[in-house]
């Protein structure tokens, strides 16, 4: 009897203490109220506690709760609208929130982000930025600009004054996947690196990993940008754009229907129209331009059913006698963004993208065209299953033909006697393949992890030539292949490893480990923003470059996540990195594999930002201490010499002062370590004539690189309740007028025979005044 009773007291307690244990949850979506678009990184908090959480790349969130009860939750989304809900949690409830636009013109400053995501997230190395953020820094010539906006960014540096180029971590610029809506851009650039291609009015914001690349995107060493084109359902006709002294844009947006939108933007430069007023009668010949279009139609089928169709064409083209040069992107996406359930989604697309450029001359009697181009053709499934907590799945495919034409030279005389000359360096193709899936897990309240692995493939295809060399780099031979055959082959398993320690509800400790592999590079033509350069691929004299990333991170926010502060540090190890032999010809050479040389690299460095988030004044500082070198047995007699990137010290100040809702400034300084270079450090005489001696590989530096930006906005009518709104910009680059050069070249003087450098430099102080407007 003893025994009974205390099994049915035992068994009760057991009950008892499981309905008091039993975790309640509150999950659901949160989305843009016309759209149905979710909304990324929206803040889901419970009121009256330090509950809250962060929607996922599918606008999914979910919350545990210990107690049952009645509860406050708000979901807000910076540029949105706030929607409170008071919900009943006896049980497991899904709760969807729907937030509205109300996005100004003349909103000073929003972030991309949660006020503590870099604190509570696992991904370290990112950094965010919306459209609005880009929106406030100093114009360049009337335009602000992304890439010299994530140049400002700690670890991320400039290759070359007024270029779009940048390195990431020591890295070179080819190491950088630059995507736009999921497509490849291989240059980003305008008017050689003056602008980039990137119209921040169709924008919607970017995302830039420093080495920890997403899973689902391979074939980098260094870094990933993802930019991201709108994809509002405006309920009416909307448009936006600017009238600048160089370039003037115009977007505009609007719906087809209850179900369709549509999008279109476009850019065009007008320096050559000026020329054409000069006296100078070469110069009237003379055109310098680019333009470039947007546009995408979105239909959403349903709230689960979404189709995206996202296109992109930009052109330059310099003009003058005697011939002309055009370079130009062409960017083609689709997309089907489906919904399974509240734990389950998956994204297809197909994507094209191209890249070209051409070289025309005329001369008497003569005519020479030189053309290159690169295309990539890609069809990617990912899928993302949140489980539970220690579930947090993604997994997917990609699938790329890589076409190469590296060069194609022509020329036509009118010489009855001569005949036309052609020449070309034979094209090649191959596939790139990965497969990969990760997942995030909660191991406890303070402790998170990720892991998992990427498996890709390289192919090359015929139809093509292998030339063969022996140990001093000269061709012996060579075998054909003929076309659809694969005659190479590398398979490569790329691992993630990564955690976050949650140190308290303000502060974190991150790491992680990360090995990548890079199937394709670059024959870089200079330093200063060409866009004659020539990609081309991993073969079997080439093996694909590897790189093996630890970091570690604190991240602390203070003041309410008014202050964000972080120091991150980390250690690069390269594998088959590649440069050039001495004097290299990269340009229309069939040997080009045979100017490779590939040795060892690291890279190491420590990161430092503090950024102000709220008040009138907002910015960041940020400041970067690195070295990267590299180790060519072929190179520098085999002495460890450093990257052309190495850039000791790197910082950068930017700050916006809202005065008034009429008026704010912004200004930013950049100072950096000046790139290293090779200088002439004596002659040597033959009969008479006098060669130069250089010094070892980039032993000596440029000088070191500052500027301030400075920037002015002024809105007549910030409250006004019209359709038509506008502002005007005027900025200064270059405000002080320091002469950072361009290029550097190398001469000998006529009387004493002696080198001497001679620098180029592009920019002084550049005034520039913009109307933008929205209505």
């Amino acid at each position: 009897m003893v025994i009974r009773r205390s099994l049915f007291l035992l068994l009760c307690f057991l009950f008892f203490y499981a309905g008091i244990a039993q975790k309640v949850e509150l999950k659901g979506r949160v989305v843009e109220r016309l759209s149905g678009e979710p909304l990324v990184s929206a803040l889901i908090k419970v009121k009256g506690t330090s509950i809250a959480a962060v929607s996922d790349a599918n606008g999914y969130y979910s919350i545990q709760f210990e107690k049952k009860g009645i509860y406050t939750v708000l979901a807000s989304y910076i540029g949105y609208g706030e929607e409170s809900k008071k919900i009943d949690l006896r049980q497991h409830q899904t709760v969807d929130f729907l937030l509205e636009n109300n996005l100004r013109l003349d909103e000073v400053l929003v972030t991309s982000t949660a006020p503590d995501e870099r604190v509570k997230t696992l991904t370290m190395g990112v950094e965010k930025l919306s459209a609005a953020e880009i929106k406030q820094m100093p114009a360049l010539m009337g335009e602000v600009d992304v890439l010299k906006a994530i140049q400002l960014l700690p670890g991320v540096q400039t290759a070359s004054e007024g270029g779009s180029g940048f390195s990431v971590r020591g890295g070179s610029p080819d190491q950088n996947l630059i995507l736009i809506d999921n497509t490849t851009v291989y240059n980003a650039s305008h008017l050689m690196g003056f602008f980039s291609i990137f119209n921040n009015d169709v924008l919607s914001g970017l995302d830039l990993y420093k080495g920890d690349i997403p899973l689902r995107y391979g074939g980098r060493l260094s870094s990933l940008l993802d930019v991201r084109t709108k994809s509002d359902h405006p309920e009416r006709l909307s448009g936006v754009g600017g009238i600048g002294l160089i370039s003037s844009r115009l977007t505009l947006e609007g719906p087809m229907g209850e179900k369709t939108s549509w999008l279109v933007g476009g850019r065009r430069s007008y320096a050559d129209l000026f020329l054409k007023l000069s006296s100078n009668k070469a110069l009237r010949k003379s055109s310098v331009y680019f333009y470039d279009l947007n546009a995408k139609v979105t239909h959403r089928f349903s709230n689960k059913d979404i189709v995206d169709i996202n296109g992109y064409y930009g052109k330059d083209n310099f003009g003058a006698e005697p011939g002309d040069f055009q370079y130009g992107n062409g960017a083609f996406s689709t997309s089907w963004r489906h919904i399974y359930s509240d734990i389950l989604s998956s994204r297809i697309s197909f994507n094209i993208s191209n890249y070209d450029y051409g070289l025309k001359s005329k001369l008497e009697g003569s005519k020479a065209t030189w053309e290159s181009s690169i295309t990539d053709y890609m069809l990617r499934a990912d899928m993302t299953h949140s489980i539970n907590d220690k579930w947090n799945l993604t997994y997917g495919f990609s699938s790329i033909l890589h076409r190469f034409k590296p060069g194609y030279a022509k020329m036509e005389t009118s010489m009855e006697t001569e005949a036309s000359v052609e020449y070309e360096v034979e094209g090649s193709n191959a596939f790139e393949h990965g497969i990969y899936l990760s997942n995030e897990q909660k191991i406890s309240d303070q402790l998170s992890v990720k892991y998992g692995a990427r498996l890709s493939a390289f192919q090359n295809v015929g139809k093509g030539t292998v030339y063969h060399y022996d140990d001093d780099y000269k061709e012996t031979d060579s075998t054909v292949y003929k076309s659809g055959e694969i005659y190479n082959t590398y398979v490569a398993v790329e691992p993630r490893l990564g955690f976050v320690w949650q140190l308290s509800e303000s502060s974190s400790l991150k790491g992680n480990y990360v090995h990548n592999v890079q199937f394709m590079q670059l024959a870089n033509n200079s330093a200063s923003g060409s866009p004659l350069d020539v990609w081309f691929p991993a073969s079997p004299n080439i093996k694909p470059q590897v790189v093996d990333m630890f970091s570690v991170g604190y991240f602390r926010n203070l003041a309410d996540n008014m202050y964000e502060t972080s120091v991150e540090i980390y250690y690069k190890n390269q594998k088959n990195v590649i440069d050039f032999a001495e004097h290299a010809n990269l340009m229309l050479n069939k040997n080009l594999e045979g100017e490779v040389r590939t040795g060892k690299g690291k890279a190491y460095g420590a990161e430092f930002m503090v950024r102000k988030n709220k008040g009138r004044l907002t910015g960041f500082v940020n400041y970067t201490l690195s070295r990267s070198e590299r180790t060519i047995p072929e190179v520098n007699h085999g002495r460890t010499y450093l990257s052309p990137y190495d850039k000791t010290h790197s910082l950068n100040v930017m700050a916006n002062y809202e005065l008034s809702k009429k008026i704010s400034f912004s200004a930013v300084w950049v100072y950096a370590t000046g790139n290293p270079t090779t200088y002439p450090s004596g002659r040597f005489e033959i009969d008479g004539e006098y060669f130069p001696i250089y010094s070892g590989r980039n032993e000596y530096r440029r000088p070191d690189y500052h500027r301030l930006d400075l920037s002015f906005t002024y809105v007549p009518k910030p409250d006004s309740k019209k359709r038509w709104r506008g502002e005007w910009n005027v900025s200064l680059y270059n405000a002080y007028g320091k002469k950072n050069p361009w290029t550097i070249t190398y001469d000998q003087s006529e009387d004493t025979g002696l080198p001497y450098a001679e620098m180029l430099y592009l920019f002084g102080v550049v005034p520039t005044v913009t109307y933008n407007f929205k209505f």
